[in-house]
C-alpha cells in the first residue's frame, strides 16, 4: 500500500476542512487534503447550501470567508442578491470552482478525492496518520474535517452525540430531562438539498418521478403562510433556479437520524430515505405549483471528469448528482470532548449588551480564534407536537433595518482533544453542547474554525509542538496578520479592515478582554490612534469594491415604520416611482445614519436591489 508523508493531513473536503487545508498550505507547510467528493466546500457546495447564514455584516466578512464572498461577487454572474433567506446566494458550481482554483495555486497542497478514512493510525497517545482504501498518509498533525466527525469514532476519541440536560451546564434552553423530542431527534435533522428550476411560463419541465415510498400528505401546508412565490424565492439562485432547503413541512428529514453513526449499512439506509424524501418534496412542488417547475440540470457532478484533484468518483458511490446535492446538509456531527466546551451561555449576549463576552481561558487569557453571529437555530420536524415548551433563549438584535444574531467567539480549546495528541478538529465536530451547536454550525463560522485549525496545525509544525502546547497568542497574531486573508477575532460592529487601526483594536481587546464593550461598538474612532502606534501591516481588503458591484442610484422619501424598520417610497428611477421598498444595510456607518434620519426625509441612496426580499441594501446614503 502506498504511503505518503506530510506535515499536515486534513481528512474531509468540508467547509472547515477545505479552509484548514488552504490555510495550512498558505502558511508554507506540506499539506495533504483527502476528500470523499470531487468538489471541495462541504455545506457551501457538495451539500448545496449555497445560501449561507451568519457573518453577513461587513465587519465580520473577513478571513477566508470574506475572501470567498469577494470572489463570488466578482465571478457570479448577476451578483449575490437573489433570495431572501440570505444576503448571498450563488450557484454551488461557482464556489466549487473557486475552492479548486485556490487549491491549484498551492504546489505544497496535494488534494486527493474519492477516498474516505478506514483506520486511524496511532503512535502511543498521538495520532500518526490515517489509512484510506488505497493508501496511507502519515502526518505530524491530522485534522478531522469530516461532516460527521468520523475520525473521532475511528480513533475512539471521546465525543458527544445527542442532548445534554439542565444538570450538565445549566444552559437556559436545555431540557430538564429526556422527552419525546430528545428521544426522537438526538441531533438536528439533516436536509438533502435539491435544486429546482423555472423552465418558463407555458413550458413543461420533465416530470419528476415518484420515489419508491411516496407520501405527499406530509408536505401539505408547506408554504401556506408564505405563498408560492415567496416560498420559491427563499433560496432563489441565479438562472431562475431555487435551492430547496425548506424547514416547514419540507425536506428536513430526521427519522432515525441516529443511524448515521451506527453502522455503514444503517447510514446508507438513512441516506436513501432522506434522498427519497427530497425527491418526493420536489415532485410535490411540481404537482402543486405547475409543470413549469422541474429539476435543474447538471448542477452537481456525477463523475470526476473536469474536476481538479485525483482519485476516483462514480455516480454509484453516492445518491446525489444532477439536481440533488452529493450528500445531506448535516446540521450536527459527533462533537469532540475537548479542552474547552462551548455551551449556550458562551454564545448569549451579556446582561444589557449586544454581544457575548470574549472567550477567556482559566487563567483569564482571551482564547478566541474565530467569531460568529448567527441566531441559535435548531431544526426538528414536528417540534410543536413533540415538545411545545421547547424555546431557545433569544440571541438576536435589530440592526441595519433588519434582525441579526448577537456575536460570540470560538475558543481555541474547543478544537483540541482532552488527551489525544497530534489531532485537531475543524468542522461542526468541535467541542460544543448540543444547544450551542445551533449557532456554531453555520457555514461562515465553520470556515473561520477551519482557518484557525489550519493555521494552528502549521504553527505546530513550525514550533515542533503539540496543539495543546501552542501559545494561543501566537495563533491569534498569525490569523490577524495573515498575508492573504487576515481574519477578525474580536466582533466589533463598526470596525472593518478598511479602518487604519483595525489591527490595533483587535490586538487591544485580545490582550484586554475585560474592556471589550458589551454594546459591540468600538469606542470613538480616534481613541486607538491617539494611544497606540498605528501598525504598519497592510490589511488587504477589496470589500468596498466588491460590495458596490451591481449598485444603482435611488431617490425617495424615508418612512420610519418602527424600531429598525425603514422603508423608502421612490421618486427615482422614474420607472419605480411610487414603489415602496425596505431599506437594510450591512455597514455600521449606514446603520447609524438611518437611525439619525428623520421620518419623511428625502434620501439619496447608492445600493443594490433584491426583489425576493423587497429590500434595497444601502451602501451609501446622503440626506
Amino acid at each position: 500500500m502506498n504511503e505518503l508523508q506530510s506535515d499536515v493531513l486534513v481528512v474531509g473536503g468540508t467547509a472547515g476542512g477545505t479552509a484548514a487545508a488552504i490555510q495550512a498550505a498558505r502558511r508554507g507547510v506540506q499539506t495533504v487534503l483527502v476528500s470523499e467528493f470531487p468538489w471541495l466546500g462541504g455545506m457551501l457546495t457538495t451539500a448545496g447550501v449555497s445560501a449561507p447564514d451568519g457573518n453577513e455584516l461587513v465587519a465580520f466578512q473577513t478571513g477566508l470567508w470574506g475572501t470567498l464572498l469577494q470572489s463570488l461577487q466578482c465571478q457570479q454572474e448577476g451578483g449575490l442578491d437573489h433570495g431572501w433567506v440570505s444576503f448571498f446566494t450563488f450557484d454551488p458550481r461557482t464556489a466549487a470552482q473557486i475552492f479548486a482554483d485556490w487549491v491549484k495555486e498551492l504546489p505544497n497542497l496535494h488534494w486527493i478525492s474519492g477516498q474516505v478514512p478506514v483506520e486511524v493510525l496511532r503512535d502511543g497517545n498521538a495520532i500518526a496518520g490515517v489509512r484510506f482504501q488505497d493508501f496511507i498518509v502519515k502526518a505530524q498533525i491530522t485534522l478531522d474535517g469530516t461532516e460527521l466527525g468520523d475520525l473521532l469514532a475511528l480513533a475512539e476519541i471521546p465525543y458527544r452525540w445527542g442532548w445534554e440536560f439542565q444538570r450538565e451546564w445549566n444552559e437556559p434552553s436545555a431540557p430538564v430531562a429526556p422527552n419525546l423530542l430528545t428521544e426522537r431527534y438526538p441531533v438536528q435533522a439533516p436536509t438533502w438539498v435539491v435544486v429546482m428550476q423555472d423552465y418558463g411560463e407555458g413550458a413543461t419541465a420533465p416530470e419528476i418521478p415518484a420515489p419508491p415510498i411516496e407520501d405527499c400528505s406530509r408536505f401539505l401546508g408547506a408554504w401556506d403562510n408564505y405563498g408560492p412565490e415567496s416560498f420559491l424565492n427563499y433560496g432563489r439562485l441565479p438562472g431562475n433556479r431555487f435551492m430547496i432547503n425548506w424547514p416547514i413541512q419540507g425536506n428536513d428529514y430526521g427519522e432515525g437520524v441516529g443511524r448515521l453513526v451506527e453502522t455503514a449499512g444503517s447510514r446508507l439506509e438513512f441516506l436513501q430515505e432522506a434522498r427519497s424524501h427530497s425527491q418526493s418534496f420536489a415532485k410535490f412542488i411540481q404537482t402543486h405549483l405547475g409543470p413549469r417547475y422541474g429539476l435543474a440540470e447538471d448542477i452537481f457532478p456525477v463523475s470526476i471528469k473536469g474536476v481538479e484533484g485525483d482519485g476516483t468518483f462514480s455516480k454509484q458511490a453516492v445518491l446525489g448528482g444532477g439536481a440533488y446535492a452529493l450528500h445531506p446538509y448535516y446540521r450536527e456531527s459527533r462533537r469532540l470532548v475537548g479542552v474547552k466546551t462551548i455551551t449556550e451561555r458562551d454564545i448569549l449576549p451579556g446582561v444589557g449588551g449586544r454581544v457575548a463576552p470574549l472567550s477567556v481561558d482559566e487563567s483569564g487569557v482571551c482564547d478566541a480564534i474565530a467569531l460568529g453571529n448567527y441566531a441559535n437555530d435548531h431544526h426538528y420536524p414536528h417540534l410543536e407536537s413533540l415538545d411545545p415548551a421547547f424555546k431557545l433563549a433569544p440571541k438576536s438584535i435589530p440592526w441595519g433595518g433588519r434582525w441579526t444574531g448577537t456575536p460570540f467567539t470560538i475558543p481555541y480549546g474547543s478544537l483540541v482533544p482532552v488527551e489525544t495528541e497530534g489531532l485537531l478538529v475543524c468542522e461542526k465536530n468541535i467541542s460544543v453542547s448540543h444547544i450551542a451547536n445551533g449557532a456554531t454550525r453555520l457555514q461562515p463560522v465553520v470556515m473561520g474554525i477551519g482557518q484557525a485549525a489550519g493555521m494552528a496545525a502549521a504553527l505546530c509544525v513550525e514550533q515542533h509542538c503539540q496543539p495543546r502546547d501552542l501559545p494561543v497568542r501566537m495563533l491569534q497574531v498569525a490569523l490577524l496578520q495573515d498575508a492573504i486573508a487576515p481574519t477578525a477575532l474580536v466582533p466589533l460592529f463598526n470596525l472593518t479592515p478598511e479602518d487604519g487601526d483595525w489591527l490595533d483594536c483587535q490586538k487591544f481587546y485580545l490582550e484586554n478582554p475585560e474592556q471589550y464593550p458589551l454594546n459591540g461598538d468600538r469606542p470613538h474612532k480616534g481613541e486607538f490612534s491617539k494611544t497606540h502606534k498605528t501598525s504598519s501591516i497592510d490589511i488587504k481588503s477589496s470589500i468596498r469594491y466588491s460590495q458596490t458591484n451591481y449598485c444603482q442610484y435611488f431617490i425617495g422619501k424615508l418612512h420610519k415604520q418602527g424600531l429598525q424598520d425603514y422603508a423608502i417610497v421612490l421618486t427615482h428611477p422614474v420607472e419605480m416611482a411610487g414603489q415602496s421598498w425596505s431599506l437594510v444595510t450591512l455597514r455600521a456607518e449606514i446603520d447609524c445614519q438611518l437611525k439619525e434620519c428623520q421620518d419623511e426625509q428625502e434620501l439619496n441612496i447608492w445600493g443594490r436591489q433584491n426583489s425576493s426580499g423587497n429590500w434595497i441594501i444601502v451602501e451609501e446614503l446622503t440626506a
